[in-house]
């Protein structure tokens, strides 16, 4: 059985569909958002929330609910309040996430070591940190919210093009013009918060910020135009997950490790074409 015959044996199963639906959907919106936190300087704040996430997930399998139910609300609070933290100046945001990041992940995983009741803690641990298999164990309700927030996430970003883009390159200028920033921060952090969520499933917790930032940083290597590099983000992103996707499949790699691989390798070329470029010009 030849590549081709293999994707062609998965593709038949839903729960790959539904893999694939969400890891380009997921992908689609990291590509966009990305380019607007890697510009306002909050590239790491995927990985502070996803730390935020991880110890959600753990109080939920203590409980005994639905760890999305509990994830959800909690990560979006979380991320309102980290960025009024920040744009009040009342704690840098290297500071603000550094604290977020070690402080819910320690307490996460100690809850999780106290009172879970799982026979396999390690296991449940590595696949929420590195999303191994989650990605291929997605529900309805993951497929439909991955849906909805994209429609969303996309709606947003083209009606609204204008004042993100003042927002996120002179936020006191939009301010002082009577834009309210708050309000699109806010609402910005409210996407941040549910793609940090969904994208767990697909790349665990603790690679959700290459996720983000490699696309854009690949972006912002070979394009000046705002538009050109949120363009290129996204086509990159897409891409990039469906093929870690269907290798993780078919070479049995980590689904996570796997994209975050390629894009790495994807930010490596441009920035060798950066270079060439910048030769040529020389020249």
């Amino acid at each position: 059985m030849n590549i081709f015959e293999k994707i062609g044996y998965y593709l038949g199963f839903d729960f790959v569909i539904n893999a694939l639906i969400v890891g380009v959907l997921i992908s689609l919106c990291c590509g966009i958002l990305g380019v607007f936190l890697v510009l306002k300087r909050y590239s790491m704040i995927g990985d502070g929330l996803s730390h935020v996430a991880f110890g959600a997930t753990s109080i939920a399998m203590i409980v005994g609910i639905a760890d999305m139910y509990l994830m959800l609300p909690i990560t979006i609070v979380v991320a309102i309040l980290l960025i009024r933290m920040t744009n009040r100046g009342k704690v840098k945001n290297d500071s603000a996430i550094a604290m977020l990041s070690v402080g819910a992940l320690a307490i996460g995983y100690l809850l999780v070591n106290i009172f879970s009741s799982s026979a396999n803690i390690s296991s449940d641990v590595c696949s929420t940190l590195f999303g191994s298999t989650s990605i291929l164990t997605l529900s309805s309700l993951d497929v439909w919210l991955s849906i909805v927030l994209t429609i969303f996430v996309l709606a947003y970003f083209i009606l609204f093009h204008n004042k993100i883009f003042a927002v996120t390159f002179d936020e006191s200028f939009a301010k002082a013009s009577g834009t309210k920033t708050s309000i699109y921060n806010n609402i910005m952090a409210v996407i941040v918060g549910i793609i940090i969520v969904l994208a767990m499933k697909l790349v665990g917790s603790l690679l959700i910020s290459a996720l983000i930032v490699f696309p854009a940083l690949s972006a912002i290597r070979l394009f000046k135009s705002y538009k050109l590099v949120i363009i290129f983000a996204s086509i990159v992103s897409v891409v990039n997950s469906i093929l870690g996707i269907f290798i993780s499949m078919l070479w049995g790699t980590p689904v996570g490790a796997t994209i975050v691989a390629i894009d790495i390798f994807v930010y490596v070329i441009c920035w060798c074409i950066e270079i060439i470029k910048q030769e040529i010009k020389k020249a």
